[in-house]
């Protein structure tokens, strides 16, 4: 039996032509940039801190 931590938060249509699919993916990009918008000086403080907080990493350094 599901559980309602079980069920999916969002439930797409498969069957989309493709201009569908296209203007769904085009809305929830610009549901993202406006839930994004109030936030912006938020969020750039915590990846700015976030990557001053990271160790120094030669790019020119293999990884291996």
């Amino acid at each position: 039996m599901l559980k309602p931590y079980n069920l999916p938060l969002v439930c797409l249509p498969i069957d989309l032509s493709d201009e569908a699919a296209a203007k769904l993916v085009e809305f929830l990009h610009e549901l993202s940039q406006a839930l994004e918008r109030p936030y912006a000086a938020q969020l750039t403080r915590y990846y700015h801190a976030t990557d001053i907080a990271s160790p120094d990493v030669d790019p020119t350094d293999p990884p291996f």
